[in-house]
């Protein structure tokens, strides 16, 4: 039995609320901080790459993607899809385009998705599958032609994200992405544990939608979309054990199926927050990985 299932409403919500298990500094302070960091590497992005921002793929308002080009005669062109966290209700792109500043300079195209967050918006992830189907999108469409390789990066809730767009049937959609890499950095892959906490307040999902947008159900069809991926599964030192847990159950259970590529790695001296952070720098551990990950070491 999952350890979560004998714990008390309180300790639930204290395991999965990242901000009170930093080492750093106080609750309110850590996610002050966090959205500074990543606003301020965004800003830094846009002014060392051409940028082609607000792109729409979808009919939401928030459906919209901004691409950090960077200036090369190279044919050698990955391209990297960011997907934010905030539990599917919190941040935009507009914090999204920080892992573009080491990044461009090594010749690889940035993506940062945003998508229609709760409310307005729900954990199903048909929407953060669109911006595959729609394969008219102005600017992400010209740059998967361009490119070499798509990979896929997400954090928190983004993360989940990723994992489920690996997870996605695209036979019925008639189209297959051929995504080479992904790195699921602190995320969350069995949303049941979190259906009785405050991060299913604005969502609201039942049981039933819990199970069929959880990553670790969907282990089988991952292996028949995305034999070809090469995944990491990284989690903060700092992570709660809760968090931890997902990521390592989550690994365990891609590591036992044949046929799958995928390593864990656990960050020493990070917390939820700064491990995601950290991908401003270029000598970042989690940023060597995802270059050798695209031959861009």
């Amino acid at each position: 039995m999952s350890r979560w299932k004998d714990m008390n409403k309180d300790e639930l919500e204290r395991q999965f609320s990242p901000s009170q298990w930093s080492h750093r500094m106080s609750e309110d302070d850590v996610i002050k901080s966090h959205v500074t960091a990543l606003k301020e590497g965004t800003q830094l992005a846009r002014g060392l790459a051409q940028t082609l921002l607000n792109v729409p793929y979808g009919e939401g308002e928030g459906e919209k993607l901004d691409v950090y080009v960077p200036t090369t005669t190279s044919l050698d062109v990955p391209l990297v899809i960011y997907l934010h966290g905030g539990y599917w209700q919190f941040l935009s792109k507009e914090e999204s385009g920080f892992m573009a500043v080491p990044l461009v300079h090594k010749g690889v195209v940035v993506v940062a998705v945003g998508y229609d967050i709760a409310p307005k918006g729900t954990v199903c992830v048909s929407l953060a599958g669109g911006w595959f189907l729609t394969g008219n999108s102005l600017g992400l469409s010209l740059c998967l032609s361009l490119s070499s390789g798509l990979y896929l990066c997400g954090h928190s809730a983004g993360a989940h994200l990723a994992a489920m767009i690996l997870s996605t049937d695209w036979s019925q959609y008639s189209v297959n992405p051929q995504i080479k890499g992904a790195f699921l950095v602190s995320g969350i892959y069995d949303l049941l544990p979190i259906l009785s906490t405050y991060v299913n307040e604005p969502l609201k999902m039942t049981e039933e939608v819990a199970l069929r947008n959880s990553p670790s159900q969907l282990v089988p069809q991952l292996k028949l979309s995305s034999s070809n991926c090469d995944i990491v599964v990284a989690m903060a030192q700092n992570d709660s054990p809760e968090f931890r847990k997902q990521s390592e159950d989550y690994y365990k259970a891609l590591e036992s199926t044949e046929g799958l590529k995928v390593t864990l790695e656990d960050v020493p001296n990070t917390d939820h927050f700064n491990i995601i952070e950290q991908l401003v720098d270029g000598d970042y551990h989690l940023t060597q990985l995802l270059l050798k990950m695209m031959g861009k070491s």
